[in-house]
């Protein structure tokens, strides 16, 4: 009988987990860039002698979806969506992260930004001089039309990467990051392109997020009649000992 709540109330948990899983992908269906969370469980038998029928769902590592999301013209020559894989590198944390969200910004001391963190190039933050105009090409080329010129000038270039699959997992801030710390900062990758004047949605699907969770709740519903299950037995038990 215990090991039956013992799995019961693993199984639930389990459950809570994805539903929550769900509800953040579902909250940020419109975020740019976004990359929807999955959640991954194995089966796992409890430890320890006499202990062999119970069994217990384990969570394990988080992971990202790794599809592209829609693309749409904005027009705006700072907004750049990544065709195919890779993603933009930004500053976080004393670190690298990474994004494929590309509404860049340019701040008060002309440094350009993601959402307020730093991008990157290829010695670190992008600082703009003075200009009257700045262009993003396709290859990741940062390029400015200086004051009083006709000619634009490169002056660095996005830092794109393209992971492994797999390799990146999300961090407390939404940014993506090695799932292994020990493999600090991802190389440049010279293959990844980028789309100036278009935005990358979020890959978010909301008819199926809407689909697994109904299905997440019947999965609860369920443990919950088991768990109910199990203590009635537990009931009957103690009137046959009672006698």
């Amino acid at each position: 009988m215990d090991a039956l709540i013992y799995t019961v109330m693993s199984g639930a948990e389990r459950s809570l987990r994805e539903q929550q899983v769900r509800a953040n992908n579902l909250a940020n269906a419109d975020t740019p860039g976004f990359r929807a969370d999955k959640s991954f469980a194995t089966a796992m038998r409890t430890p320890g002698y006499g202990y062999d029928a119970r069994h217990m769902s384990e969570l394990s590592a988080n992971g990202v979806s790794e599809r592209a999301g829609p693309i749409r013209e904005t027009g705006r020559e700072l907004d750049v969506a990544i065709t195919g894989e890779g993603y933009l590198a930004v500053r976080h944390a004393g670190g690298e992260a990474y994004t494929r969200a590309g509404g860049i910004a340019i701040d008060a001391e002309g440094m350009l930004t993601v959402n307020g963190r730093p991008l990157l190039g290829d010695g670190g933050p992008i600082v703009l001089p003075p200009s009257a105009r700045v262009q993003i090409g396709a290859d990741g080329t940062v390029s400015v039309l200086p004051p009083g010129q006709a000619d634009m000038q490169p002056v660095d270039r996005l830092k794109l990467v393209k992971p492994e699959p797999g390799a990146l997992v999300k961090n407390e801030a939404g940014l993506l990051v090695p799932r292994d710390p020990r493999a600090g900062a991802l190389p440049m990758d010279e293959t990844v392109q980028v789309k100036a004047g278009y935005l990358e949605g979020s890959n978010v699907s909301a008819v199926e997020e809407m689909v697994a969770t109904m299905a997440t709740s019947r999965d609860f519903e369920i443990q919950m009649k088991l768990y109910a299950a199990a203590e009635r037995m537990a009931q009957a038990g103690d009137r046959l000992v009672r006698g």
